[in-house]
């Protein structure tokens, strides 16, 4: 009697284990919004120099000085971007990939660029989430691409096309955009597509020299087809921030 009962019992927990281990964790809501916080469509409507009020994931920090960082966060719907946020040395550290926070600031645009400024912050305690790229390709050269501004995207299938440096040589990429500059610098490269070409930058707050797509570039060659993820930034025009560069798929 007494094996039968330890065979029941042992049979009662293997089968709540097993159950237990079946549970999938529940799917995060990139779009979740807190009491009083803005969605992301009311954020895109709000006028400009107005105070907003977002919660949204960071996908990336691009600096920080002088308790001030700016950083790039998503939620399900758009993308922020938080420039000169107020932040200590130490809570910069917590501001990792996924992590949601709360941003109090004021609606911006400088040249093109839709921003946050004058932002406070506080960490959203809970769920973490980090967004796939969005591929907005076919979207270049058209008004509706503005509508990812900020978001983390891809680029498919595109051509390096010459730059000119300070002494008129064509070349694949120059440091600063007008090639005055030396390595550790930004890098600005054309790419085109259908016949238009675009100008993309390699942020080196964001990947600096180290990184492997500042490498990437910097061994581009005119003509190379290449693939490209990164965000979509915004200066008299579209110029994304690139973070990865590959051959073309």
């Amino acid at each position: 009697m007494k094996k039968i009962l330890s065979l029941l019992l042992v049979f009662v927990m293997v089968f709540a284990l097993t159950a237990c281990g079946g549970d999938e964790p529940a799917a995060v809501d990139p779009n979740a919004k807190s009491e009083g916080v803005m969605t992301y469509a009311e954020y895109a409507a709000a006028e400009l120099d107005t105070e907003v009020v977002i919660e949204a994931f960071v996908q990336a920090k691009q600096s920080w000085w002088e308790d001030k960082a700016t950083v790039y966060a998503q939620d399900g719907e758009g993308g922020y971007f938080m420039y000169d946020m107020a932040c200590s040395e130490e809570d910069y550290a917590l501001l990792t990939e996924g992590t949601k926070i709360k941003v109090t600031g004021y609606k911006g645009e400088w040249a093109g660029e839709v921003e946050i400024m004058d932002g406070t912050f506080e960490i959203v305690e809970g769920d973490t989430w980090v967004a796939e790229a969005t591929d907005v390709t076919e979207l270049l050269g058209t008004d509706a691409l503005a509508d990812h501004m900020n978001k983390f995207v891809s680029f498919k299938g595109m051509t390096v096309e010459p730059s000119v440096d300070a002494d008129g040589n064509e070349v694949a990429f120059l440091y600063n955009w007008d090639g005055s500059g030396s390595e550790g610098n930004d890098l600005y490269f054309n790419v085109s597509l259908n016949g238009e070409t675009y100008n993309f930058c390699v942020e080196s707050y964001l990947t600096g020299a180290e990184t492997d797509v500042y490498n990437a570039v910097e061994a581009l060659n005119i003509g190379d087809v290449i693939d490209m993820e990164g965000f979509l930034y915004w200066y008299e025009g579209v110029n994304p921030h690139i973070t990865s560069v590959s051959a073309a798929a």
